[in-house]
This record gives C-alpha cells, sequence and structure tokens, in this order.
C-alpha cells in the first residue's frame, strides 16, 4: 500500500466517526472571500489559492475574482468535506457578465474522473458542438458514482435523415432537420417528452438547417442546401439553396432576417462579444456578424480559408476547418492561423469542447481527437476506436463524450488518450457512413442526433440536473442540493430546477479528490464569487431563502 491509499484509506476511515450534523446546524465549511481564502467554519478548511484575485466592494463585503483561465481555489481532501451517501447544499453568489468571450464554467466541484465519483456545479456555454450553440448558459448540477450511461431513443422527428443542429432555448430543446425529399423541406421540431416532437414548419425550402443559437433572448436558425454526396447518400432531390437566417417569433412563425446569396448554406453559428456570428458551409469561404440591432457586416476570413465550427474560449473566437484540417483564432479583427492539427492524414476539423480547462478539437480523418497546449502546439488525445471521424463532443456531468463516423457510436474519454465505445446509436444496415453528428444537454441528459436514420437519442450518467433557461447576468445567489431521492437548483431563493433519482440515495460519493471552488470538469469560471458555503444536510426553503435576500448581495 503506497503512502496515498493509505493517506486515503486513514481519512475516510474518521467518517464513521464523525458526528452527524442536524438540522439548524452552521455550515461545515464557508468561505466568505473577504480579502482570503481561509474558512470560517469549524473544520478550519482553508482553500489554496491559484491565481483568484480579491476585490473589496465596499465595508460590508468583498468578493473572489476568477479569470477564465485557470484560477481556482483548491481545499485538501479531508473528511469534513467527503460527503458519502449524505444529504448536502452548496450555497454561494455568483456574478457573471453578459457579453462573454468565454464559457462561464464550473463553480464548485469534487470529481475524480477515472472512478466517475463526485459532483459538480457549474454555467455552460456549450459552443462549437458541430455548427450550433448548443447550450447557452446553462446551469447544471449532477453527481456520480461510477454509473453506466442509460441510453433512450427519442424518435425520428418529420422525414428526418439527421438532425443538423441541436440548441437548448428558452426552456425547450429544439433541433433542425435535413428532408431531402423532392417534395421534403427543412423543418424546425421543439422535443415535448420522450419520442415527442412538435413541428414548427418549415423556414426555408432548402433542405436543412444547419446551424441554430440562442441570441438576446430569441432562437435563430440558419438554412443550407446539404450535400448528402458528402455523407456517402443520394444527392437531394430538393436542389433549392439556402444561406438564410431565420428568428422564432413568440407566436412560432419565422421571421427572416438575412439572405446570404454567396452562400450554398450557413455553417456555423455563435455569440461571441455580445455580436451573433455565422459562417458558409461551402465554398465560397464567407463570415459575417450581426449586432443587437439586426445589422450584419461581412468580416474577413483567414488566407481565404472556410471557417466552419465556430467556439468562444479565453477570450477569442476560434474556428474549425475544412479546407484544411487548421484552428484559426479570431480576436474581433483580425484572424492567426494556428497550423494543422495532427497528421497529415487529417484534413478537416470539426468541433470544439472545452474539458479540464482545455480546447479540445475533434478530426477527419485519423479519428482522434486533440487537445490546445498554448500556443500552437496540439497534443493527441487519442484515436476513437477505428473510427475515420470525431463530430459532436459535450461534457455531461464530469466526463466528455464524443459521436463518430463510420459506425455511429458515442465515446467516452477515460484517460489522457483512452476512450471507451459505450453504444452504436445508428445500426441502419447496407450503409457506408453512419454519424453522431451533434449534441445538447437538457433536463440533465445528453441529446444526439444520428445519420441515417434521422433518430434523435438521449443518455444520462450518474443524476443530473439543469436550468434550462439563460442564467441570468449581474449578482445572484445559487444554491443546489442534495436531499434523499431528489436534486434541486435554486436561483434567488427559488426553486428553479428538481428531479427525482430512485438510485440516488446509493451514490456514494467518497473519493481522494479536493474540492475545488471555480474549476472542474468543463471549463474554469470566469466570473466573481462570494459568500460560498457547504451543509452536510439539506436545507429547507426557507433557509435557503434567508441566504438569498438582497441585503446580503455582495
Amino acid at each position: 500500500m503506497n503512502e496515498f491509499t493509505l493517506g486515503y484509506v486513514t481519512i475516510f476511515s474518521l467518517l464513521a466517526t464523525m458526528p452527524q450534523l442536524a438540522a439548524g446546524e452552521p455550515p461545515t465549511a464557508h468561505w466568505t472571500l473577504r480579502g482570503d481564502a481561509r474558512d470560517s467554519g469549524r473544520f478550519e478548511l482553508h482553500a489554496q489559492n491559484q491565481g483568484v484575485t480579491f476585490a473589496r466592494v465596499d465595508s460590508r463585503s468583498a468578493t473572489a475574482s476568477f479569470d477564465g483561465r485557470g484560477a481556482e481555489l483548491r481545499v485538501p481532501p479531508s473528511p469534513a468535506l467527503s460527503l458519502g451517501r449524505d444529504d448536502f447544499t452548496l450555497a454561494l453568489w455568483i456574478h457573471t457578465s453578459a457579453e462573454l468571450a468565454d464559457d462561464l464554467g464550473d463553480i464548485v466541484s469534487q470529481f475524480e474522473p477515472m472512478s466517475r465519483t463526485g459532483f459538480h456545479l457549474g454555467l455552460r456555454n456549450n459552443t462549437g458542438v458541430t455548427h450550433s450553440l448548443a447550450n447557452a448558459r446553462q446551469l447544471q448540477f449532477g453527481i456520480d458514482a461510477g454509473s453506466e450511461p442509460r441510453f433512450r431513443d427519442e424518435g425520428r422527428p418529420g422525414n428526418s435523415v439527421y438532425g443538423h443542429s441541436l440548441v437548448v432555448h428558452a426552456g425547450n430543446l429544439y433541433v433542425g432537420t435535413c428532408e431531402p425529399g423532392v417534395d421534403q423541406a427543412c423543418h424546425v421540431y421543439r422535443y415535448r417528452g420522450p419520442g415527442t416532437w412538435t413541428d414548427l414548419g418549415s423556414p426555408d425550402r432548402c433542405n436543412s438547417i444547419t446551424a441554430m443559437a440562442s441570441f438576446q433572448g430569441r432562437l435563430y436558425a440558419g438554412s443550407g442546401k446539404y450535400r448528402l454526396g458528402g455523407s456517402a447518400l443520394p444527392e437531394s432531390e430538393n436542389t433549392r439553396l439556402g444561406g438564410r437566417v431565420f428568428r422564432l417569433e413568440d407566436n412560432d412563425a419565422w421571421t427572416e432576417i438575412a439572405h446570404f446569396p454567396e452562400m450554398e448554406a450557413v455553417g456555423g453559428m455563435v455569440e461571441y462579444r455580445g455580436k451573433l456570428y455565422v459562417s458558409s458551409l461551402y465554398k465560397p469561404a464567407a463570415f459575417h456578424c450581426c449586432d443587437t440591432n439586426h445589422q450584419w457586416q461581412r468580416m474577413e476570413v483567414p488566407n481565404g480559408k472556410r471557417v466552419e465550427a465556430l467556439a468562444v474560449y479565453n477570450g477569442y473566437l476560434w474556428a474549425t476547418g475544412y479546407d484544411e484540417a487548421h484552428v484559426y483564432r479570431f480576436d474581433g479583427t483580425d484572424w492567426i492561423d494556428l497550423g494543422r492539427v495532427g497528421e497529415e492524414e487529417n484534413t478537416q476539423t470539426y468541433a470544439f469542447a472545452t474539458y479540464h480547462g482545455s480546447l479540445l478539437v475533434s478530426t477527419w480523418r485519423t479519428g482522434k481527437v486533440f487537445e490546445l497546449s498554448l500556443p500552437t502546439r496540439w497534443i493527441d488525445r487519442g484515436r476513437l476506436g477505428n473510427e475515420l471521424e470525431v463530430m459532436g463532443m459535450l461534457v455531461h456531468n464530469g466526463k466528455l463524450y464524443a459521436g463518430t463516423l463510420p459506425s455511429g457510436e458515442i465515446y467516452r474519454l477515460d484517460g489522457p488518450a483512452s476512450w471507451t465505445a459505450l453504444k452504436q446509436l445508428d445500426t441502419t444496415p447496407d450503409t457506408k457512413y453512419r454519424r453522431v453528428w451533434t449534441m445538447a444537454q437538457f433536463q440533465g441528459r445528453l441529446f444526439a442526433s444520428t445519420l441515417p436514420s434521422g433518430k434523435i437519442w438521449s443518455m444520462s450518467a450518474g443524476a443530473c440536473i439543469t436550468w434550462d433557461q439563460p442564467f441570468p447576468d449581474g449578482w445572484h445567489h445559487l444554491a443546489a442540493q442534495r436531499s434523499g431521492k431528489e436534486l434541486r437548483l435554486f436561483v434567488d431563493g427559488r426553486c428553479m430546477a428538481e428531479s427525482s433519482f430512485e438510485d440516488l440515495p446509493s451514490y456514494d460519493l467518497s473519493q481522494p479528490s479536493p474540492f475545488r471552488i471555480g474549476a472542474g470538469s468543463g471549463d474554469s469560471l470566469y466570473g466573481s464569487l462570494a459568500d460560498v458555503r457547504v451543509y452536510r444536510r439539506a436545507l429547507d426553503g426557507a433557509e435557503i431563502e434567508a441566504l438569498a435576500q438582497p441585503d446580503r448581495k455582495p
């Protein structure tokens, strides 16, 4: 038995002798963040400061600022913070900006990735999930204890060959489809529950809704004529071109707000620094931005090359390449070419994800994922089985998942360069290419689209809940709670999301990882925190409401 294992056993063997906290007990840990990272609780669980800055607001309160680039507070493992099977409540104040140039990131976490054990609480902007902004300012809370994923067939929306775009907007999940028949056209569908979709009509007459994004409180959709020959399928009998952007109105009608005649199909779509950006899927390369007044401006592209999937990370807009396996970085004015990703055999880059604070990109034709090591080095994070292409990638409940071609499988990253095949989602016979194309997280589940079956699948790992509204900017009180079979999320004292899980009481969260404030399995936090508390019990509604009173706001 090595020193680490001995320490682990010694520490957690003390848990049995710790007194159980009764209702009304003070927090187990309380980091006021008034100028330092000290814990004012009885266990003195002081945090180690790794780049966090402190600022006094007034004589009454102060805050801690996290830069989104690795700053965090880290508390060494302690019996007091080993939550085991106990109920617990996390409570804190958080400030986020309205205009973002980074993922908002993880707020509090304690998760051991190899055993998939622990919890996380965070905010997600899932950008660059192939062509869409899948999740905007989504609040997530999840726990796991090494459980295996569970999959659910969510049906085939309409006559879809595949869902080209998935996005969560204003409490709903939407899919934009490719429907290629001569008398068919693209549709947008709203998810209504397991296997059930509501048709919101055809914004355009072409065959595909290629990208979607939630922007300034509205849902936007980009259209295109998708070339199915690129997926080894017969070309579409619907030959109408797209290149238009539409907005969904309150009455579920679609309003056209832009037409780019040079675009056969809209490519990527993302919000960056308060503006909406779109790219072109096919040649000629094009790149446009839209401000809040719907004024469009044509932008330059790097070296005349197409930019496709668009992501936001560490202050920049990032783009994949379809003309070459490069990644490009944009600061709002100029592009920088970060060069080829991986082997010469790679000819395209496909999608982005942020995992443990690093930017990852997927590729064709080696079927690998690569991690950016600044400034321009790409680290090989392994090939997914014998696959040729990796498409949508998403962090769900602490782990990174990715979809593939030609087998149409979903994989989980289980080591620095080790991927585990979980399930083949598309089993269409007699076809050359099957894709798991794009992803989004909704109602605590990971949703993924497939080609050519046109089905949507969802997956759950552990117990996870999401608040599927955009988390408001400014200062707000936040609480997350495990209580018996329930997980709950509270914003400003009100319960905004809750769900019951039959096996939740069996989840033992004991593991040797540090307790992290401002970091976790996704990106590091970009925002400010104050008054962070951990309770080894489930606070009642009145207690949470008292913590969220306006006079406590920093």
